[in-house]
């Protein structure tokens, strides 16, 4: 086992990007939300630029069509807001997909009696039933979505409350990601960190991981699990 893993006795995921590519459901979603407003279509990739700070920023974003863009509950964010919700909760799971080697690796975490945390800044409304429609909502001993505490990811709160609903210290539960919010959240946290290259994530090797692999399975490499 590499030094770096040594201590590690449990596991934290990101959801969007790090499990799962989600993007053209999101995307669809985000169109149609646009199109109730009278906006013309975005190309997949600019959504996913909006992607990772939780609905109502990818909201704010995706209306906007700008980064800096904030929820603030104007009339159109709020119209955007329930119409996004209502077109994504009616296609979680069309076009969203494990990312190679991911059900695999949680398989084996499961088997090897890994403790395993979800934590996502993806609210709770569409996290879980994603997770049942995906058969994945018995992998998890915790849940923590983007409303189930105070702060999301880039915050230290979600990664602290999976710690202690997990009853490990933060320093031996490993967060994997794959954004510059998952690394902070971990930071912030005193957690080592993981990112994937795969995902959603701009510069991944620039965002101080303490690692970065380039496929789900390097997990177990990374865990002497192989």
């Amino acid at each position: 086992m590499n030094e770096a893993s040594m201590s590690i006795i449990a596991c934290a995921f990101d959801l969007d990007g790090t499990l799962v590519d989600s993007i053209h459901d999101l995307a669809r979603a985000a169109n149609l939300a646009r199109a109730d407003a009278g906006l013309s279509p975005l190309e997949s990739d600019r959504v996913a630029s909006f992607v990772g700070d939780g609905a109502a920023s990818l909201v704010a974003r995706v209306l906007a069509d700008s980064h800096d863009a904030e929820y603030t509950g104007s009339d159109i964010q709020r119209e955007g807001m329930l119409s996004f919700n209502a077109h994504y909760l009616a296609g979680l799971h069309i076009a969203t997909r494990f990312y190679p080697k991911v059900l695999a690796t949680l398989h084996l975490l499961r088997e090897r009696q890994v403790p395993l945390a979800l934590v996502t800044n993806k609210p709770e409304r569409f996290t879980l039933p994603l997770l049942r429609e995906l058969g994945i909502d018995t992998h998890f001993d915790v849940v923590v979505a983007g409303d189930t505490v105070s702060n999301k990811k880039p915050s230290a709160d979600p990664l602290l409350y999976a710690a202690s609903r997990l009853n490990v210290p933060t320093s031996q539960l490993l967060m994997v990601g794959d954004s510059i919010n998952d690394v902070l959240s971990a930071r912030a946290a005193g957690c080592p960190v993981l990112a994937v290259s795969y995902g959603y994530g701009s510069d991944v090797e620039s965002l101080n991981a303490d690692a970065v692999i380039h496929s789900f399975a390097d997990l177990c490499e990374f865990l002497d699990l192989a």
